[in-house]
């Protein structure tokens, strides 16, 4: 199960709530909360005990179920879904259903109404007060998703975990930090995350406090602790930024910060360089070079707040980026994306029929060029 993969729904990455057919005992918008659901016994309203979730009103004889859409604040391939029903005990739903399915811009309701939902949880059993996992297989990008609970009851939280994976229409020609999981960077792997893990330093604005970044545990023996971070596709790092804002008596000495495409070995990008707490430290690349990965290390250990790391993809990067975009796309979205480029309809359904492709579609080549120009 993938739930190792970051929440693309989350609050702190832009997730939001956009509607519920009820939500009378506890609001639609505590579902994408970052932090655990939390119970305070005894806290009544007018309405009843107060739940750190979404809580639907009981259904008497009533038929149907309860329903929410939550947009992604980063859209990706769903990878796993967790239905938390933490401290709804005799108040969950019996089953739930999850829906994804993938829109271009800011939909109205009448968009998300008349969407192409796809299913990627099948109506299954819940179980209360437990983090309720479920594998998902798709290859699509979505970007909203519709959790139904039958018929009624509360969740906590709705987490999904997936990959992240950016238009690349919209990071042509901008400013781009390559780590960003908004622009579809993310840890694969680290030494170790005891307080909190790698992911956190690549969300966006600054650490809130020290748990809203990456902190290892004490180390008491001899080497030091790392992070391998997956680059949105290949680029070239000239600028990187390491915060330590809030990290205090728990900083890093240094930083060491390396790169490598697939087949080869680590090459240094940034020279173990000292940091101070509390601060935010910026750091040009002496020696700029295509990579698709980076390795940071941290001397011995510590605290990291947010990792930033600023050039721009290379036209290969351009171009894988665009593939898997393209690839991952519902055969609707596809289809209008290279008619909107010039190609005839039967043209467009006969690419359509070929993929996953291996290479970009001739029409859509100019994604490469930084010249192509952004979405309306």
């Amino acid at each position: 199960m993938d739930t190792a993969l970051p929440d693309l729904a989350a609050r702190n990455l832009g997730g939001s709530v956009l509607a519920a057919n009820d939500e009378f005992f506890a609001e639609k918008e505590n579902l994408i909360k970052p932090g655990p659901p939390v119970f305070r016994p005894h806290t009544f309203t007018p309405k009843g005990q107060e739940y750190d979730g979404w809580e639907t009103r009981r259904r008497r004889g009533v038929p149907g179920q309860d329903w929410v859409i939550v947009r992604l604040g980063v859209p990706g391939i769903p990878r796993a879904i967790v239905v938390d029903t933490s401290f709804f005990k005799g108040n969950y739903p019996e089953q739930a259903t999850v829906h994804g399915a993938a829109l271009a811009g800011y939909p109205t309701e009448a968009d998300l109404d008349a969407a192409d939902w796809i299913e990627l949880v099948p109506r299954s059993p819940l179980r209360g007060h437990t983090q309720n996992e479920f594998g998902v297989e798709t290859s699509l990008r979505i970007t909203h998703i519709r959790l139904t609970i039958h018929p009624d009851g509360g969740v906590a939280r709705l987490r999904v975990h997936g990959e992240p994976l950016p238009d690349p229409r919209d990071l042509i020609g901008v400013p781009l930090d390559l780590a960003a999981t908004a622009n579809g960077g993310r840890a694969v792997q680290a030494s170790d995350g005891f307080f909190s893990p790698p992911d956190n330093m690549l969300q966006p604005g600054e650490s809130k406090y020290m748990s809203d970044g990456w902190e290892t545990a004490r180390r008491r023996g001899d080497g030091n602790d790392w992070a391998v971070l997956r680059l949105t596709a290949e680029a070239i790092p000239r600028v990187i930024e390491v915060s330590t804002l809030h990290y205090k008596g728990n900083s890093p000495a240094g930083a060491t910060v390396w790169g490598r495409t697939p087949g080869t070995d680590w090459a240094p990008l940034l020279p173990n360089t000292p940091l101070l707490p509390d601060t935010g430290h910026r750091f040009p690349v002496p020696e700029p070079r295509p990579v698709t990965e980076i390795r940071l290390d941290i001397h011995p250990d510590g605290g990291i707040g947010r990792l930033r790391v600023y050039g721009p993809l290379t036209t290969a990067g351009r171009h894988d980026l665009a593939l898997r975009w393209f690839n991952a796309l519902s055969g609707s979205e596809a289809k209008a994306v290279l008619q909107a480029h010039g190609l005839a309809e039967n043209d467009a359904i006969a690419l359509l029929h070929v993929r996953p492709a291996t290479q970009l579609p001739a029409v859509l080549r100019e994604l490469g060029r930084d010249t192509f120009p952004a979405p309306e």
